[in-house]
């Protein structure tokens, strides 16, 4: 084969460039919308749209000839609306149990990390007085877990990069490590004591392995079309009369209520539905001087 055109080779050169820098600002663009928009924000949204797709089949209605409303019309669309209805019910239905299930995932998890911050307390607290500087170092590293947890996860942070252990956190598993024991009794509660460590650092990289769970942002843009379709035809064959428009707007507002919980139960560390940190950051009292 012979040797490309310089021309040629340009063009190829400049249409990848182009391919690049319009791929890295699309995902640019859907990050800083997906970090931005609060769940509220979006169910505004949500139902700013449904409510225009509603007035949009009421506003159809006034301009469009007669013939273009008969029965037979009316089936199609019916028709069509129904399968439409069918899909966006299974997947919101889908959707809802799925962020729930989530939720309630990571809520035992930080129930389960308590308790074993409590429990490994308890068995340093039997170990004796030389395990009071590890006691020390836990009630540290359990500050700064929990800040780094909430943080994390919260929906203002671009959700990238490496998991770091905290100095603290290492310095405590070191500690428990170098704890010499003068007895059988010491050894099983320090062997004890590092299990219970492990576990908890493993529950620990499970909630850091979770915290990108937000619902693409394409996926939302077309549930909400489809929402908005279903209400356009509700409103296309009905005469505009009070009881219309406010069963539309109830049944509008109970769709972005929908899309609300499952917004809000996908970030389970923020917004008005998060997990409480008191238990887990008041699981340790202070040790006595």
């Amino acid at each position: 084969m012979g040797t490309p055109l310089p021309g040629y080779s340009r063009a190829i050169m400049a249409r990848r460039s182009w391919q690049r820098s319009f791929c890295g600002c699309r995902q640019f663009f859907l990050r800083q919308m997906e970090v931005i928009m609060s769940p509220i924000a979006l169910s505004c949204v949500a139902l700013v749209c449904i409510l225009c797709g509603a007035f949009l089949g009421m506003s159809l209605r006034k301009v469009l000839p007669g013939h273009h409303l008969s029965p037979d019309a009316k089936d199609v669309v019916r028709l069509g609306t129904g399968l439409v209805g069918t899909i966006a019910a299974l997947v919101l239905g889908l959707l809802i149990a799925s962020a729930k299930n989530s939720f309630d995932t990571q809520s035992t998890q930080i129930k389960q990390m308590t308790a074993n911050i409590i429990l490994l307390d308890r068995l340093l607290a039997q170990y004796g007085p030389e395990a009071s500087t590890v006691r020390d170092l836990l009630r540290s590293t359990v500050d700064i877990m929990v800040d780094r947890i909430w943080h994390e996860n919260s929906s203002d942070l671009t959700k990238a990069g490496p998991f770091e252990a905290s100095v603290t956190g290492e310095a405590f598993y070191a500690k428990l490590q170098e704890l010499s024991p003068q007895n059988d009794a010491q050894r099983s509660l320090q062997a004890r004591a590092i299990q219970i460590s492990t576990d908890l650092v493993q529950t620990r990289l499970l909630l850091f392995a979770q915290t990108d769970n937000s619902i693409p942002l394409p996926f939302l843009v077309v549930l909400i079309f489809w929402i908005t379709i279903i209400f356009a035809s509700f409103s296309l064959f009905a005469e505009r009369n009070p009881v219309v428009i406010g069963s539309l707007f109830i049944f509008a507002l109970s769709a972005a209520g929908a899309i609300f919980l499952v917004l809000e139960m996908s970030q389970p560390f923020s917004g008005l539905m998060q997990i409480p940190n008191a238990p887990l950051r008041g699981a340790l009292a202070p040790l006595h001087a």
